[in-house]
């Protein structure tokens, strides 16, 4: 997949061994959809309560996960998530979720990792041949994964504390080195 790694962060998700944290697990192969913050801040804002969304948020940072997370954000972090994967699709399978949204701080390493891992998963539940959304038989998925591009970041620089959970305005003052990776 070649997710770009800065080298600050790259020092930051060393294991003891001196190997990133994410190399015990698979490559992912998937290279999932982008979707910009505005929409989702528009399935947000046009969600019923009463019915189902049809998509999940999920946050995968990990210590870094302060100054709040997107409304109805599922925390799952990164470092605990390929294991996770059969329990998260066969909740959203149950709940009639089609889409499942990734994002952490800036959407630059946890997140897409954490989007393909699931997309791969997804693929090889159908015809193991298929790609990010439709099979070579031309069939969509039951779900798919997005990246909302900016991360919580960028979410926080269009919207504030609009549509966010223990949102902290002070966290947000003094920004912390990027954490993408840890």
């Amino acid at each position: 997949m070649g997710v770009h790694v800065h080298e600050h962060c790259l020092k930051m998700a060393r294991r003891d061994d001196g190997t990133p944290w994410w190399s015990a697990f698979p490559e992912p192969a998937s290279s999932p959809a982008k979707i910009a913050a505005s929409e989702v801040a528009q399935l947000l804002q046009g969600r019923d309560l009463r019915k189902p969304h049809g998509f999940l948020l999920v946050d995968t940072r990990r210590t870094d996960c302060i100054g709040g997370t997107i409304q109805g954000s599922l925390n799952l972090p990164a470092h605990s998530f390929y294991l996770m994967r059969a329990m998260l699709h066969d909740l959203c399978k149950q709940a009639g979720i089609q889409r499942i949204i990734f994002y952490c701080g800036s959407s630059n390493g946890r997140g897409p990792r954490c989007a393909a891992w699931m997309q791969d998963y997804i693929n090889s539940l159908s015809d193991g041949h298929g790609s990010d959304y439709e099979s070579d038989s031309g069939c969509a998925p039951e779900m798919a994964t997005q990246v909302m591009t900016g991360g919580i970041r960028g979410w926080v620089k269009a919207y504030g504390g609009g549509m966010m959970e223990g949102y902290d305005e002070k966290t947000w003052q003094d920004p912390k080195p990027d954490e993408e990776t840890r």
